[in-house]
């Protein structure tokens, strides 16, 4: 079990994401938040799992040099993809609510990179879920927008709340990867690591 042999390390884990600290709560291990200020700016050409990828390992390297013997630092990036495009967090209201309204009766994918560092090694690992809304009328968007306020969210919405519970029809793949962390991903990685 990864909880046994997690006392002789510490997990440090780099987000403010209180889905993702949840998670960790929830898979039963200790860790500890730290966090820093990055700018998530990527190289153009990058596409799918390679911006989550490159995004979760930026995350990282601004640790470079921080990481102790015992500790074990895991960042993370999620975005959506659809017809080839990056839906990130939403600028404002508008562009919340112009995101959802191209998510309405199409399927996108929602790729989570995870970067797990320790002070010599760096991995990262990728998961994507295919999800697919029906059609999401205006009133329906702006009523999930003026009483969820979803700007933290990649492609504004969670799956967990109530834009999910009327409008996604299918999930192929992990749902907690749509949440923001896929933990069994995650947790096979970290016994990999611990064990």
């Amino acid at each position: 079990m990864v909880k046994d042999n997690v006392n002789e390390y510490k997990i440090i884990l780099a987000s403010g994401s209180p889905r993702r600290q949840q998670f960790f709560k929830d898979l039963d291990l200790k860790f500890e938040i730290r966090l820093k200020e990055i700018e998530e700016i990527y190289p153009e050409n990058l596409k799918a799992e390679e911006i989550t990828n490159y995004l979760a390992a930026l995350k990282a390297k601004a640790f470079d040099g921080e990481i102790l013997e015992n500790e074990i630092l895991i960042t993370s990036d999620t975005l959506v993809w659809l017809n080839n495009k990056a839906l990130g967090k939403p600028k404002n209201y508008e562009d919340a609510f112009q995101i959802l309204k191209s998510l309405s009766n199409e399927t996108h994918e929602v790729i989570t990179s995870v970067c797990f560092k320790t002070r010599t090694t760096t991995e990262t690992i990728f998961d994507v879920t295919k999800v697919t809304f029906n059609e999401l009328s205006d009133d329906a968007i702006h009523y999930y927008l003026e009483n969820y306020k979803p700007f933290d969210k990649a492609g504004a919405y969670g799956i967990q709340e109530w834009i999910g519970l009327i409008g996604i029809t299918k999930i192929e793949g992990s749902y907690t990867n749509v949440v923001g962390l896929p933990t069994e991903k995650v947790y096979k990685h970290l016994t990999s690591i611990l064990i």
